[in-house]
C-alpha cells in the first residue's frame, strides 16, 4: 500500500471536499460500526474528481474506472471520532464470477486518512465488492460486503 501525505491547503482540501460532496450524488456514504470503530465507505467513478485534484494524489481519471474510498475512525473517550490507521483488502466480482483484487492506497491529510482503490469496470456493471478492514492494533478484520452498480462515463 503505498502512502501520500498532503498539507492541509489544496488539493487536500480539494479530495475532503470531494469524497464527501460526490458522495450523496454516486452512493449514499454507507458505515458500519464495530464497537469502539466505524467504518464508512463509498464509491463513485474516477471522473468525479477534478483533474487536478487526481493528479495530485496520483490517481487515474478514467471512464471505466471506479474509487472505492474507506476511511475508519475509533471513538475517543470524550465521545469524538478519530482517524485511524488500518489494514484494507478487498475483492470485486462481477456477475459471472470474475474477481479482482483491490490495492488501496492510503491518503493522509491534516485531520483525515482514506484509503482508496481502483476498480476497472467495462459498459454498465454491477460489482460485489469485499473488504476487509482491520483497524491498527485490533486482532481481526471486519468484513463488509456491498454492491454497486457502475456506469461508464
Amino acid at each position: 500500500m503505498r502512502a501520500i501525505n498532503l498539507s492541509p491547503v489544496g488539493a487536500a482540501a480539494s479530495l475532503a471536499a470531494l469524497l464527501l460532496a460526490a458522495t450523496p450524488a454516486v452512493n449514499a456514504d454507507q458505515s458500519v460500526s464495530y464497537g469502539d470503530y466505524e467504518v464508512h465507505y463509498n464509491a463513485f467513478n474516477s471522473t468525479f474528481l477534478e483533474p487536478d485534484v487526481a493528479e495530485s494524489y496520483g490517481l487515474t481519471r478514467s471512464g471505466n474506472l471506479a474509487l472505492i474510498n474507506v476511511s475508519v475512525l475509533q471513538k475517543q473517550a470524550d465521545g469524538s471520532m478519530k482517524p485511524v490507521t488500518a489494514d484494507i483488502n478487498g475483492t470485486a466480482n462481477n456477475l459471472i464470477g470474475q474477481s479482482l483484487k483491490l490495492d488501496f492506497q492510503e491518503i493522509r491529510e491534516t485531520d483525515a486518512l482514506y484509503y482508496i482503490g481502483g476498480l476497472r469496470f467495462a459498459g454498465e456493471q454491477l460489482m460485489r465488492i469485499n473488504l476487509e478492514v482491520q483497524p491498527e492494533s485490533h486482532p481481526s478484520p471486519y468484513s463488509i460486503q456491498f454492491e454497486q452498480t457502475f456506469y461508464p462515463e
